[in-house]
């Protein structure tokens, strides 16, 4: 039975589209009277001691967009060989904005570096994957994204229906107005592109103004990318990824989904797998298919690499995050700036 509170909020959410403020500009809303609806309501609100009119009064501005559940059945990264997705963010362009991102930037990542241990070019490369150094960030309303995903996406509804949650809470801790912030299909925010979630969790104050603005401020996004994989067990000054090829006349079949370590140097050799290195052959690393314009290919991944997968999981992206990041360096330290 739904509470006394809870039925004048409906009422209330009844008014015409007129009646709401000018941010919504859509034709459709929720029906907030569906039984899913509801019972995501009165538990988020149970759970995190808000009032139900307040979870009401922010999906009563949120509008369903189809166009996101066709974006989320095709993400590049499942569905691009490795060398063509390496293609979409190796290149010249790229690496030169990186580049100057670094100019720009320097101070500030070397003092970050510095005090969370994280290379300067890992935090470049995530900017420039996630939205080319902070140019492009999404157009979604970020409420817009996970209420559709929410409601209407069954196969992700409890993964979204928590990140909403998560927005609402973070929309009254932080400066982020929940009925204007843009995001990404998935309802990523700011230059780094942090689900609501990670946004409470991981996203720091930089420049210690009091405020955790991933959308605004340099300062927070840097720190709070460096913090996000310190957190993740990022390894100072640990190796990242080594190049491999497969011995002539050996076949290994490798699992694209698998995001842990579970093998070691040994036996990567044993395998049949050649490659170059000195660390100790109990060292743990995981074997990552990296496919080419003419066949099989294989990397090696360290613990490091697995923690650019907890950034996305994906290995795809954690290559091309690795790639971006050598490109980079290896410019900025050639020209020795």
């Amino acid at each position: 039975m739904r509470t006394l509170a809870t039925a004048l909020a409906l009422a209330c959410l009844a008014l015409p589209a007129a009646h709401a403020d000018g941010v919504f500009a859509g034709t459709d809303r929720f029906d907030l009277a569906r039984a899913d609806i509801r019972q995501y309501v009165e538990s988020a609100a149970a759970s995190e001691g808000i009032a139900p009119e307040d979870f009401y009064g922010l999906l009563a501005k949120a509008e369903p967009k189809p166009k996101i559940i066709e974006a989320m059945e095709r993400p590049a990264e499942k569905v691009s060989p490795w060398w063509e997705y390496r293609k979409r963010f190796l290149t010249p362009q790229r690496v030169r904005e990186g580049v100057a991102f670094w100019q720009q930037h320097r101070e500030l990542l070397e003092r970050i570096s510095a005090e969370r241990g994280v290379a300067p070019e890992y935090i470049v490369s995530i900017l420039g994957v996630e939205t080319y150094y902070g140019r492009i960030t999404g157009n979604y309303r970020v409420l817009d994204a996970l209420a559709t995903l929410a409601f209407d996406y069954p196969p992700r509804s409890p993964f979204f229906s928590k990140e909403l949650t998560q927005f609402l809470l973070l929309s009254r801790e932080e400066s982020v107005d929940p009925t204007t912030a843009l995001g990404s299909y998935a309802g990523a925010m700011g230059a780094p592109q942090f689900m609501p979630s990670s946004y409470r969790r991981y996203a720091v104050d930089g420049d210690g103004d009091g405020r955790r603005d991933l959308f605004a401020s340099w300062d927070d996004v840097v720190a709070s990318i460096a913090n996000y994989f310190r957190e993740h067990d990022w390894q100072v000054g640990g190796p990242v990824l080594i190049e491999a090829r497969l011995a002539e006349g050996r076949r290994l079949e490798l699992d694209p989904r698998n995001l842990s370590l579970t093998d070691t140097l040994d036996s990567a050799r044993a395998k049949g797998l050649v490659f170059e290195s000195t660390l100790p052959g109990d060292s743990k690393v995981i074997l990552i298919p990296a496919e080419t314009e003419h066949g099989t290919g294989v990397r090696i991944g360290f613990a490091n690499f697995v923690t650019i997968t907890r950034y996305n999981r994906s290995v795809r992206y954690a290559m091309a995050v690795h790639d971006l990041a050598q490109a980079v360096a290896a410019e900025v330290f050639e020209r020795g700036e």
